[in-house]
């Protein structure tokens, strides 16, 4: 189900960042090659969702970082003795293309999965991306943190995001 990109198989959100998802939309209506999905963006628009992470592999924690550098070195080994290539990640300025994350993650999940049944509900990493905002900024324009839920059950509503009022401030 959902897509198959740098976090793995599932349903891909951005987190927190209606305004940046849009964009995104509208840069694949734009240019409809630089999307994963087969389906092309006739109207691009944002929906919102209501999610539970259950049991998160969060690329922003230490412990998940080192379960995927493990999975990498495992897949590196059996590249090796078998000799097979990895797929290569293409990090161009117009297209970014994770394959080989991809792979290393659902490699992790499948060594997991057969083992006690036991499984990521979700997968959360954060993607420095675009130009930088100012000369030796540390920050990118289009940084976000993308979230791969692999278990629909995460997935509790869904909304239109609405305007702000505002007349208040922002909370």
């Amino acid at each position: 189900f959902g897509y198959k990109a740098g976090l793995g198989s599932g349903i891909y959100f951005w987190e927190g960042n209606c305004n940046r998802a849009l964009e995104y939309a509208k840069q694949l209506k734009e240019y409809p090659s630089r999307s994963i999905s087969k389906t092309p963006i006739k109207k691009p628009a944002v929906l919102g969702a209501v999610i539970s992470l259950g049991f998160c592999l969060d690329l922003l924690e230490s412990e998940s970082i080192n379960k995927v550098k493990e999975a990498f070195l495992t897949m590196d080994e059996l590249s090796d003795i078998s000799g097979l290539a990895l797929p290569k990640n293409v990090l161009g300025k117009d297209r970014v293309l994770r394959r080989l994350d991809c792979a290393v993650i659902e490699s992790l999940h499948e060594s997991l999965d057969s083992t006690d049944g036991f499984y990521y509900d979700s997968v959360r990493g954060m993607f420095p991306e675009g130009e930088r905002l100012y000369t030796d900024a540390g920050f990118l324009k289009h940084n976000h943190i993308q979230l791969c839920i692999r278990n629909p059950n995460c997935i509790k509503g869904y909304f239109l995001p609405r305007n702000l009022n505002g007349e208040h401030k922002k909370v």
